[in-house]
């Protein structure tokens, strides 16, 4: 989540972005809702982590993290080559987080 913040944040501030846009496209409140839900996600999981017993933390880590390396290869296209080198360390620690979770012994 912090990588794709800092990411975001360099965007913006190399001027790539609209305002009011999400990839171009004019955003609507569900957009910035879906947005704000892929956002909290890291931070549920955190919290997740610590208070699930060990299956179902394995599991969660291990579904989450496939479907964030799903979201972060389908926006890989697209973006300028410094973006890109963001969104693959994010690809990077999410097949660290699968990883380890499915290294996880119960």
């Amino acid at each position: 989540m912090l990588n794709n913040l800092w990411g975001d944040m360099l965007r913006i501030m190399a001027g790539d972005v609209e305002a009011g846009t999400l990839l171009g496209v004019k955003a609507t409140q569900g957009m910035w809702f879906a947005v704000a839900i892929l956002m909290v996600i890291p931070i549920v999981m955190v919290f997740l982590s610590l208070t699930l017993n060990n299956p179902v933390n394995r599991w969660a880590n291990i579904i989450v993290g496939i479907i964030f390396m799903g979201l972060n290869l389908g926006t890989l296209a697209g973006f300028p080559y410094w973006y890109k080198s963001v969104i693959i360390v994010g690809i990077g620690f999410n097949v660290l987080t699968v990883w380890y979770a499915w290294k996880w012994v119960p």
